[in-house]
């Protein structure tokens, strides 16, 4: 039986596979789904994305479903609580970073009705498809994830640096980068269009 050729990231680990297979590079339009990707690529500085997924729905759990609204209003006593959680990733800066991007991130849909449509307007509102032939062709960050990072820090966010927020492009689906031999490369052009 042949297998499915895919990217060579998620190696044999079974959840980075199904993230793989399943979400990753798919293009996102809710908003509370935008928001655990940036909580997740900002939790995920310093360490490795499996880490974080491993940890994803105790991170879910601890953080009211992402609820961005919920977490703006965390009082010191909820952070104090989340900083004791053994089950998510206990760095007090990024859960500071969380409560702080939560505000931030109400403060834009105000003003652009949705975040979905100020975090698109970075690609002109459509994925970039790229054409990897390898893994070691893709870039840490680009021109569009060194504005999107500028803005989102002139608007009070966190843990938003060019390569945090390439991350987020790639999670989100704002870039195809899947290399061209995997299997879900053709999958997400289509559900690009």
């Amino acid at each position: 039986m042949k297998t499915m050729k895919r990217c060579d990231w998620p190696a044999d680990d079974p959840l980075m596979i199904e993230y793989h297979d399943k979400e990753w590079g798919v293009p996102v339009h809710d908003d509370r789904k935008l928001f655990e990707f940036m909580v997740l690529d900002a939790f995920q500085a310093g360490l490795s994305w499996a880490i974080v997924l491993r940890k994803r729905d105790n991170l879910r759990k601890a953080f009211d479903n992402f609820d961005f609204e919920k977490i703006a209003r965390y009082t010191e006593k909820k952070i104090e609580k989340l900083k004791n959680d053994a089950g998510i990733i206990r760095n007090k800066l990024k859960i500071n970073a969380t409560v702080t991007n939560a505000k931030a991130f109400i403060e834009i849909r105000r003003e652009f009705v949705s975040f979905d449509k100020y975090i698109w307007s970075f690609t002109c509102g459509k994925p970039r498809i790229n054409k990897w032939k390898t893994i070691s062709e893709l870039p840490a960050k680009t021109d569009e994830s060194d504005a999107m990072s500028e803005d989102l820090k002139k608007r009070g966010f966190k843990f938003v640096g060019s390569t945090i927020c390439y991350a987020f492009m790639q999670a989100a689906g704002m870039v195809n980068d899947h290399v061209m031999s995997c299997f879900r490369y053709k999958e997400i052009n289509r559900m690009s269009k």
